[in-house]
């Protein structure tokens, strides 16, 4: 393997590291746990860095960063701990949706349009599985469906308040970094144009 291939990996792995560690720290340090019928919930600005991840550095790394820190959280976290599987394959849909539309044409997440579509579509996707797993749990668990739903409806308005804020502030804050990250190149060594 060359040196510049390898170089390239490196930079991948750190990037997905960091990214990774970021989302794990703003959603460990900045929420607000509310129980509910359905399981606990909480308000959280992790899921902004959730989308950024996938804005900046596209579906495939962003997905595993946001997947992984979501993941280790959970991990963590005694309330979260029996749904960490789900939180990483879900956040992982979140980020790689917003990436990949980001990324789309060869964008590369420089279209504040691109990015705010692929934000909105990451984070449907992302309530929609939430959303979804909760309601056929307590389905299994012997509920009516309109009763699951209604033990959700707590979980909808957290959830949605989650995706409007990390929606409007990733759009937001994303071309600020991406210009600080081209400046020191690390696109460039990623190999992300």
């Amino acid at each position: 393997m060359s040196m510049k291939k390898r170089d390239k990996i490196t930079y991948n792995v750190v990037v997905i590291g960091l990214m990774a560690a970021v989302c794990f720290a703003t959603t460990f340090f900045f929420n607000i746990k509310i129980p509910t019928p359905a399981g606990a919930t909480m308000l959280k600005i992790g899921n902004i860095f959730c989308l950024m991840a996938g804005m900046l550095f596209g579906g495939w790394r962003g997905g595993l960063a946001a997947g992984i820190g979501s993941f280790i959280f959970d991990l963590t976290d005694p309330m979260f701990v029996a749904t960490s599987p789900f939180t990483l394959v879900f956040f992982f849909i979140m980020a790689f949706v917003c990436g990949a539309v980001s990324h789309m044409g060869g964008r590369c997440g420089k279209s504040v349009v691109f990015n705010a579509v692929g934000a909105t579509l990451g984070a449907a996707a992302y309530f929609v599985l939430n959303i979804g797993r909760s309601v056929v749990e307590l389905v299994l668990a012997g509920s009516n469906v309109g009763a699951a739903i209604v033990s959700c409806s707590t979980r909808m308005v957290t959830s949605g308040i989650n995706a409007v804020i990390a929606i409007i502030a990733a759009t937001a804050i994303a071309p600020v970094i991406r210009l600080a990250l081209s400046k020191l190149g690390v696109f460039e060594k990623m190999g992300i144009k």
